[in-house]
Parts: structure tokens; C-alpha cells; sequence
């Protein structure tokens, strides 16, 4: 099934969940389960057209600055370790250690180190969007057959030209698919981070509408979080698109 079909699949039971909402809120009369057209209204208003933007943009730039750093260091970690044995012998049992801990339980620690500010955010979610992309890498420079290691090898191809033209693109497929993990998890770190202490953010706005009992207005900040996750995933989809055109022609694979 191309992708073009299963979007419009997938928009199409996003549409009827909404539909159905839209209903059964408007008749219900529970504090908890506010209509679907007061929140709706009230995430366009706030964080599109009003105050909101402000936290917005705060949280998608510690989000990108993060995701970026994670997807970054994982990466070029996970080809020094893939390739280099006395590193990777070195530094497993400590990234296995830090592996186990949630980013979520870091974050006290990192308020000690970094402070309050975005600093702290920003660490947060490198380290938690770091593991997904550096195991994969990982794993994709050690699945790479000997045969590719011996071809380049006659042909004098050595150092970074065996890095740029041999081994990353042999495990970019593995690096996506460490991304495509890494993107949502991305989103659940910013907000978890703004949780405690941040005056911005829609961690903070979140927590500030539960205390005083905005249902509509954390049931919006849900709704976009929701948008947030769909919209970063379609995009990174495209990159993906691009990246690996190459590997699903050599293969022969369409977008499934």
C-alpha cells in the first residue's frame, strides 16, 4: 500500500474519532469531557492566534535544538563504537547503565547541573533521543557483510572515503528507523522537562491548567501535542523519502 493511500486512511480515522467527540461532548455535561468545539476554539486561539505562540515556539525550539543533538551525537557515536572495538568494549557497560535510567528521572539531576533554563531541556532531550539513534547505528555498521569491508578495501578505498561512500550509506536505513523512534519521543521529553520549575513552555501551561482545573485547556494542549507528533513524522517522512530513495530502488521497494 503506497503512503499517499495509508495518510489518507489514517486521516480518515483521525476524522471520524473527531467526529464521534464532537458529538458526545456537546451532549455531555461532565467537567472532565468538555465539548469538542470549546476546545478546538480555544487551541486555536491560544496557541495560534494568542499568548500561547509565545510557549510554543519556546518548546519547538528546545525540542529541534535537543532532537538534533541526540540524532547527532547518536549517530557519530554509534559509528565510532560500530567500528572501533576497544570503544565499544569501553564504553558499553556505562551507556547501559545511563540506557536504563528514564530521561524523565535525570531531569532533578539536570536541574542541578544546568539550572532552571533551557539549558536543562535541552540536555534532557538529547540524552533521551540519543539511545534510539546510537543502538541502531550501531547495529547497522556490525551488520554490514565482510564483503563489503573486503571490496573496498581493493579498491583502495580507506578512511573517510570508506566512511562517506561504504559504511553511511549502509547504515542509514538503521539510522532512520532510530529517528522515527527518536522524533516522538522527542515531544514527550519537552513537556515532561517543563514540567518542573519552567515558567514556559506548554510543559509548564499544562501543568498550570490541570492545578486550576482548565479541562478545555488540557485537553487542548493533548490535541496539540497530537498535531505536533502527526506534523513532525509527515515531515521527517518526506526527508525520509529523499534519504533512502536509493536503498528502496536497490531493493525494490515501494512506500509502505
Amino acid at each position: 500500500m503506497k503512503k499517499p493511500m495509508s495518510l489518507a486512511l489514517g486521516l480518515l480515522g483521525t476524522g471520524i474519532v473527531l467526529l464521534l467527540w464532537w458529538v458526545t461532548s456537546n451532549q455531555s455535561r461532565e467537567l472532565y469531557y468538555p465539548p469538542a468545539q470549546d476546545v478546538l476554539e480555544s487551541v486555536w486561539a491560544y496557541w495560534f492566534m494568542g499568548e500561547g505562540r509565545a510557549d510554543l515556539l519556546s518548546s519547538l525550539a528546545n525540542l529541534s535544538r535537543g532532537l538534533l543533538l541526540g540524532i547527532g551525537g547518536g549517530f557519530l557515536l554509534g559509528l565510532i563504537i560500530g567500528q572501533v572495538r576497544f570503544v565499544r568494549y569501553g564504553l558499553t557497560p556505562t551507556l547501559e547503565f545511563v540506557r536504563a535510567i528514564p530521561g524523565t528521572a535525570l531531569i532533578p539531576f539536570a536541574i542541578v547541573i544546568f539550572g532552571l533554563g533551557d539549558q536543562m531541556k535541552i540536555f534532557i532531550i538529547a540524552l533521551g533521543t540519543l539511545f534510539p539513534v546510537l543502538l541502531n547505528v550501531i547495529d547497522g555498521v556490525r551488520s554490514i557483510p565482510r564483503e563489503s569491508h573486503d571490496t573496498a578495501k581493493s579498491f583502495g578505498i580507506t578512511g573517510w572515503a570508506k566512511q562517506r561512500f561504504v559504511i553511511i550509506p549502509a547504515v542509514m536505513p538503521r539510522a532512520v528507523a532510530g529517528i522515527t523512534v527518536a522524533i516522538p519521543l522527542s515531544l514527550i521529553l519537552v513537556v515532561t522537562s517543563e514540567m518542573r520549575g519552567s515558567r514556559d513552555g506548554i510543559g509548564a501551561f499544562l501543568i498550570t491548567a490541570s492545578n486550576s482545573f482548565n479541562q478545555s485547556a488540557v485537553w487542548g494542549v493533548i490535541i496539540l501535542l497530537g498535531v505536533l507528533g502527526f506534523t513532525l513524522t509527515t515531515v521527517f517522512t518526506l526527508i525520509e523519502n529523499r534519504l533512502l530513495a536509493w536503498d528502496r530502488g536497490l531493493h525494490g521497494r515501494d512506500n509502505t
